[in-house]
């Protein structure tokens, strides 16, 4: 049986942000030595891991060079260096999830063909070459207004995404490839988390309903169980552990889904990793995400992911207008509310629509719990000194 608990093993995470940060102090519970790729100097997860190296995680050498470090390889992020993953899983070394699941995720047209070809539902789609060609579409009809454009590389946290409502939303297009996506009526914005290990086990967490800031298309907060019937949550989770299996998943998925006003649930996009959307966990859940990527990689049990109590999760997002050394405007009222567990990521600047942190609120109803992060919401801003 492997050792990975106060041993001499290394586990590799590419990305210090907040996601590594919180992943380091999960692996750091079970004392298990930590080192992160990162090529900012004072990354979150420089604070949380114990061996900080400097890299981009889309060089080749910096990605190549990490792993020969280290004796196993996870991510914060998807967008990595594939042909330095790739040399390193051929050279022997353990990473997950799997290089090739990545090339997948990394490109959203990808992403979206394989859904397609293992019926899994999503809307409906073309893909383009370039904003001239999303044009010549749409004045032969083959593209009707309102559609989303996705860029097909390096999309993240909103980035990456065109909405056109109107004609006068044109200019707006991306002038790359991307994925041109039929509008949907959405009810609901949920998403599932599902963790599976090597022997194949696979648990999925509780939905979450999740609202999203309009100007910046992130997460403003949300709420877990979702207000959703026992039907559409089995659904989804079971839309979840489908693609899983399918990309023989070693780790976590998050899958973001739409509750179209029809009742109809399709697939949005999936990120092989710990997700905003599953921030909540750490203490309203039996088993934190961050908890269970570990558990997944490692080949461990997985753990329960029942939920203890109801929760909202708030973002904690730069204001709008503020650039510079951040200050956590009524910080203190949050803390002298019962329930209400901040986690600061250590971001020294303040930029608009930046994630500096969350507040996860928990009450014994999920109407108590919404009631506090209203309060939470009108009593706390992230601006700059």
């Amino acid at each position: 049986m492997n050792s990975y608990v106060t041993s001499d093993f290394k586990l590799g995470i590419i990305c210090g942000g907040q996601l590594g940060r919180m992943l380091g102090i999960a692996a750091s519970n079970w004392d298990i030595t930590t080192y992160v790729l990162d090529a900012v100097e004072n990354c979150p997860a420089s604070k949380t891991c114990d061996v900080h190296v400097l890299g981009h995680q889309m060089n080749y050498d910096d990605v190549y060079n990490f792993g020969k470090q280290v004796d196993m390889l996870t991510f914060e992020i998807e967008h990595v260096n594939l042909e330095a993953l790739r040399k390193l899983k051929a050279e022997g070394l353990k990473i997950f999830p799997d290089p090739e699941l990545l090339a997948i995720i990394q490109d959203k047209g990808l992403q979206k063909q394989f859904y397609a070809e293992h019926n899994i539902p999503t809307s409906p789609f073309e893909l383009y070459q370039s904003s001239k060609e999303i044009l010549r579409a749409i004045d032969s009809g083959k593209i009707r207004i309102p559609f989303v454009q996705k860029s097909r590389a390096a999309g993240y946290d909103g980035k990456g995404v065109s909405v056109i409502q109107s004609a006068s939303d044109l200019p707006k297009l991306m002038d790359t490839q991307s994925v041109v996506e039929e509008a949907i009526s959405i009810e609901k914005e949920l998403s599932v988390i599902v963790a599976r290990n090597e022997s194949g086990e696979t648990k999925c967490y509780p939905i979450v309903d999740m609202v999203f800031n309009q100007e910046a298309n992130l997460v403003d907060y949300l709420m877990c169980p979702a207000n959703v019937s026992e039907a559409i949550e089995y659904t989804c989770q079971q839309i979840a552990l489908n693609i899983a299996e399918k990309l023989n998943l070693v780790g976590l998925l998050a899958v973001e889904l739409f509750l179209d006003r029809t009742g109809n649930v399709i697939v949005n996009e999936c990120a092989p990793r710990t997700h905003n959307s599953g921030h909540h966990t750490i203490e309203s859940n039996y088993t934190s995400q961050f908890e269970q990527q570990i558990r997944a990689i490692l080949n461990y049990p997985l753990g329960d992911t029942k939920i203890k109590t109801p929760a909202v999760m708030v973002n904690l997002i730069g204001e709008d207008g503020y650039s510079g050394p951040v200050y956590y405007d009524g910080f203190e009222h949050v803390l002298g509310i019962s329930g209400a567990h901040p986690h600061i990521y250590g971001k020294t600047d303040s930029k608009p629509f930046r994630k500096m942190g969350h507040i996860t609120v928990l009450g014994q109803t999920l109407d108590e719990a919404e009631r506090k992060a209203i309060e939470i919401k009108r009593n706390i801003k992230v601006i700059s000194k």
